[in-house]
C-alpha cells in the first residue's frame, strides 16, 4: 500500500511529527498526516488539481471525497474543491491508502535547447516522442525531462505538439510563467507557425482556412477532429512557400490552437499532409516509405514547428525563437527539387534556423 502524501511534488513538508525511518519495503508504512506549505510556484492553482498533481495515482472520486469530508484543510480550516491556494497556505493531506502499482521507469532525456533561463525551458521536439505520458504512452517529454532532472521544482508543458510533429516546445519552469504564457495563448499574442508538405496543386500564395472543429473518440478510444458546423471555431493561414511538381510545401500560422488543426484544416480541403497516418493519404503514405528513384523515403508526418514569437513572462521583451527543419525532412525536399532550383524553406542554406 502506497500512503497518498509520498507522492508530493515541488511542496516543502512540515512535519507534524518526526517521520519514522522507511524500510525497504514501502507496503508496510504506515500513512500519516501531511502538512504541505505552498511555495511561490504552486500559488494560484485550485486546491483539487494540486491534490491531483502531487497525488499521483489517486483516483479523482477518492480526492473530492476527501475535500467534501472535511479531511483535507487549508490553514486549519475546510475549504471546497475551488479554493485557489496562495503562497504560505499550509494543506493538510490526510493519510489516504492506494492499492499498490507496479512503478514504471522513466528514462531521464534531454532535448536540443533553443532557450532556458529560470522561467522557461524551450526545446526542439523530435518526431515520434509524445510531449506526455497517457492514451498507451508510458511517458513522454514532459517525463523524461523531470527524470533527467530531479532537482526541479517545476516543469509543466505549456502547450503540445502531436507526437509525430517535431519542432519548438515551449516548458515553464515557474507556475508564473505557465499562468502568462497560457494568457498569452488565450489572447491571441503568441505567433506560431509551422512547415508541412502536401499533396495537390495549391493555387494560393496566401490562403485563410476557417473551418470548426469537433473532437471525438473512435469505438477504441483514440481521439480524433472532424469537421462539424458546431464544432470550435478555428483558423489557419497559409502561405505557399514552393512547389515540387504534385507537392507544395506550405507555412501555416495558428490563430486558434485546436487539436489537429492544421492536419483537419488542410485534409479536409482536399491536401492532405504528407505521411499523416490518421487525416492523410495513406495509399500515398505507404508509397513515399519507399524511395522511387531520385526521391528518399520518408518514414513520418511532413509537420513541423519551426517558429514561435511570444512575450518573456518575465523581462516581457519579444522572443523569437526558431528550429530548422529535421535532416529527414529537409533531405526528402531536396531529392524533390528540380536540377538548379532554389530552396526557398527557412534554413535551407545550411545555416541553423535557431
Amino acid at each position: 500500500m502506497k500512503d497518498l502524501a509520498r507522492f508530493s511534488r515541488g511542496a516543502s513538508e512540515t512535519a507534524k511529527t518526526a517521520a519514522a525511518p522507511r524500510s525497504a519495503t514501502a507496503s508496510h508504512s504506515v500513512p500519516q498526516v501531511q502538512l504541505l506549505t505552498i511555495s511561490e510556484e504552486e500559488a494560484g492553482q485550485r486546491i483539487d488539481n494540486f491534490l491531483l498533481r502531487v497525488c499521483k495515482g489517486v483516483p479523482k472520486s477518492h480526492i473530492y471525497r476527501v475535500l467534501r469530508s472535511g479531511e483535507v484543510r487549508v490553514n486549519k480550516g475546510r475549504v471546497d474543491q475551488t479554493y485557489r491556494l496562495a503562497e504560505g497556505d499550509v494543506v493538510r493531506v490526510p493519510p489516504i491508502r492506494v492499492a499498490e502499482k507496479q512503478e514504471s521507469v522513466v528514462p531521464g532525456a534531454e532535448f536540443r535547447i533553443l532557450l532556458e533561463d529560470s522561467h522557461m525551458l524551450v526545446i526542439d521536439k523530435p518526431a515520434g516522442v509524445a510531449v506526455h505520458g497517457g492514451s498507451g504512452v508510458s511517458y513522454g517529454v514532459i517525463e523524461q525531462l523531470r527524470a533527467a532532472r530531479p532537482q526541479a521544482k517545476f516543469l509543466e508543458l505549456v502547450h503540445r505538439l502531436d507526437r509525430d510533429t517535431s519542432g519548438v516546445l515551449l516548458i515553464a519552469k515557474k507556475r508564473s510563467a505557465l499562468t502568462n504564457l497560457h494568457d498569452q495563448m488565450r489572447d491571441g499574442v503568441t505567433d506560431k507557425r509551422y512547415l508541412t508538405l502536401v499533396q495537390g496543386d495549391w493555387k494560393n500564395a496566401r490562403q485563410h482556412i476557417k473551418l470548426p472543429l469537433f473532437k471525438y473518440s473512435t469505438p477504441d478510444g483514440e481521439r480524433r477532429v472532424r469537421v462539424q458546423a458546431d464544432g470550435q471555431p478555428s483558423h489557419t493561414v497559409f502561405s505557399l512557400l514552393q512547389r515540387f511538381g504534385d507537392f507544395a510545401l506550405l507555412e501555416a500560422e495558428l490563430k486558434t490552437g485546436r487539436t489537429h488543426q492544421i492536419r483537419v484544416h488542410l485534409s479536409s480541403s482536399g491536401f492532405p499532409i504528407v505521411g499523416d497516418d490518421k487525416y492523410g493519404d495513406f495509399a500515398l503514405n505507404k508509397a513515399l516509405q519507399k524511395a522511387d528513384g531520385k526521391r528518399i523515403a520518408l518514414k513520418r508526418m511532413f509537420l513541423h514547428a519551426w517558429q514561435i514569437s511570444f512575450t518573456h513572462p518575465d523581462s516581457g521583451e519579444t522572443v523569437t525563437l526558431k528550429a530548422a527543419l529535421p535532416a529527414e525532412c529537409e533531405n526528402f525536399l531536396r531529392s524533390l527539387q528540380a536540377a538548379g532550383e532554389e530552396a526557398k524553406w527557412p534554413g535551407a542554406s545550411g545555416e541553423d534556423a535557431a
